[in-house]
């Protein structure tokens, strides 16, 4: 008679050949195609694919072979499809997965990128999605100002110094430098903010910081268990420097929200449109005037860490996402020369001109700084529209998955039915922007397919540009989506669309026209781009993906002939 160990072991094989050799074909996912022969039976696949970086261009091979939806692991999918698939997931209610929360919360606070529900999101979303509207950004005395400064008093004339000095410099840094400035004014005000264009050696080790984190990703967002477990028996996955780092750019935002709160409560509300912190005046008015019952999240937070993760998120976002589309598009357009003159001449037909005439601006006060032409004017130039939408497509900021889980009733997606609930399923812009069918010689960068394209045409091909998703966790409507390059995208919309990621839509979006638009109006009005070394530059596999090497080194140089 066998033993009870025996029998315990028997027993326990015998759930284990059941559940990882046997259930896996009874699965509603079975007839789903595998991405690999192991995928119905084990998630060890996928997992090894994203630790090497490698996942974006593994999917894109896997869906070139096998069609629009693959079965990436027991309970995972991807879709490449809009119909069936990015409309059924990201507007059907599914909601989000905590691959977002294990990495995206700050001060151990959620904040509105990394909420998991849809209710405490919607929430956060009315407080401050009005002063990212279009309307207001349009008419915005802060924008203006903020611009003005930035351009005339910082950035305008660090470019003028280098081009005079025929120095070289890393843009994709310089890039980063202004974008942070012109997210953190918007956030806490000039007075309050950042000063990165200027203050370069804060800014690298900011920069080091920022980037030192990023390789540790992996464990905590696909692993959390694991990492927790090992991590109380004393194994770090993690190592210390990464939490070190964290600290060290939670202090930072906190301190400069703890100024804001102080000028706030020393002087009441500002009347200097520069120094008036809008985004943050505008979430803490809203959380002060809320009830617990109408915010449950934010009940079991202190309010000053709330504001802070909020503000943490939008600086991360407003930053980075910009920052890097800037990058790959200046190294596009630094490699043809006849284009960037095609682009001047659209320049300069704006009125006011973003000409820079140093001997004209007072370096010592910030008084009758030069005129900027209007937003809807900038919005309105077809070639600029042009080449941020080609480099959004090809170069997503961030090309990676939006992972989902399905609700609990089974759903059907991309031709399948049944698809059970808790079913981890995303779809990713660098698969979608690849599609020869829709965007013809899909690896190259070509922006005359925009300006060439017939209605028809430009409207396929604004169904499948995700570079800022899509989905149905909120919606901000057509006043958001109308803005400038997202004309035919809430066209679009108006079809089945809504407005996802919310904090990367909304940065992206309308940062794309206020900051990305008027950054390079003013760059290429003035001066012309020459590369002298983009090794590296190839885009990062990734969920946010900026060049493999971190930089992008330039030459610039005055217009000939133009006003020095």
């Amino acid at each position: 008679m066998p033993s009870l160990s025996a029998l315990t072991i028997i027993i326990l094989l015998c759930l284990f050949i059941y559940r990882y050799l046997i259930q896996p074909f009874f699965s509603p996912l079975f007839c789903i195609p595998a991405a690999h022969f192991s995928a119905p039976f084990s998630p060890l696949w996928i997992l090894l694919i994203r630790r090497r970086g490698l996942e974006n261009r593994t999917l894109l091979a896997c869906h070139e072979r096998l069609g629009p939806i693959i079965r990436l692991g027991p309970s995972e999918l991807s879709v490449n499809c809009v119909d069936g698939g990015i409309r059924a997931i990201y507007s059907g209610g599914f909601e989000k997965h905590e691959w977002y929360s294990n990495v995206f919360d700050n001060y151990g606070v959620p904040c509105m990128f990394s909420m998991a529900n849809s209710k405490p999101h919607s929430v956060r979303k009315r407080m401050i999605s009005n002063v990212y509207s279009k309307s207001y950004l349009q008419n915005s005395p802060e924008m203006l100002r903020i611009s003005q400064v930035l351009l005339y008093h910082r950035l305008l004339p660090v470019i003028e110094s280098l081009a005079r000095e025929g120095r070289e410099v890393d843009v994709h840094e310089l890039n980063f430098a202004a974008t942070m400035d012109f997210i953190n004014a918007y956030l806490f005000g000039l007075d309050n903010g950042s000063n990165f264009i200027e203050d370069a050696p804060f800014r690298k080790h900011f920069l080091a910081l920022y980037y030192s984190r990023k390789t540790y990703t992996f464990w905590p967002q696909e692993m959390p268990k694991l990492t927790s477990f090992l991590h109380k028996l004393g194994i770090r996955l993690v190592p210390q420097f990464v939490e070190v780092a964290n600290r060290e750019i939670e202090d930072w935002c906190l301190s400069m929200c703890k100024g804001v709160e102080t000028n706030l409560e020393a002087g009441g509300k500002t009347t200097n449109t520069s120094a008036s912190p809008v985004v943050y005046s505008q979430l803490a008015d809203s959380l002060l005037t809320s009830s617990t019952k109408s915010a449950p999240d934010d009940s079991f937070h202190p309010q000053d860490l709330t504001i802070a993760s909020e503000m943490l998120d939008h600086l991360a976002a407003g930053h980075e996402t910009s920052g890097i589309t800037l990058t790959f598009l200046i190294h596009e357009l630094s490699q043809r020369p006849n284009m960037q003159a095609s682009l001047r001449e659209e320049l300069l037909t704006l009125s006011p001109t973003l000409s820079y005439k140093p001997a004209s601006i007072n370096e010592d006060q910030k008084t009758n700084l030069p005129e900027l032409p209007s937003p809807r004017a900038l919005d309105a130039l077809p070639i600029l529209h042009a080449l941020l939408l080609e480099t959004l497509r090809l170069h997503a900021a961030i090309p990676g998955p939006q992972p989902r889980v399905t609700p609990s009733i089974p759903s059907a997606l991309a031709g399948y039915s049944n698809i059970p609930p808790n079913t981890r399923v995303s779809a990713l812009p660098y698969t979608l922007h690849r599609n020869a069918a829709v965007f013809p010689d899909p690896l190259a960068w070509k922006p005359e397919r925009w300006l060439e394209a017939g209605k028809e045409q430009k409207e396929e091909m604004m169904r499948w540009f995700w570079a800022f998703g899509s989905g149905g966790r909120m919606c901000i409507g057509n006043n958001f989506a109308m803005q400038g390059e997202f004309t035919v995208f809430a066209e679009s919309n108006a079809s089945g669309y809504d407005c996802v990621m919310f904090v990367e839509l909304l940065l992206m979006g309308s940062w794309c026209r206020v900051e990305m638009k008027v950054l390079l109006a003013a760059i290429y009005t003035n001066y012309t781009t020459s590369v002298v070394d983009d090794e590296g530059i190839e885009q990062e596999d990734a969920y946010t993906a900026g060049p493999v090497g971190n930089k992008l080194v330039l030459k610039f140089a005055r217009v000939e002939g133009g006003i020095s």
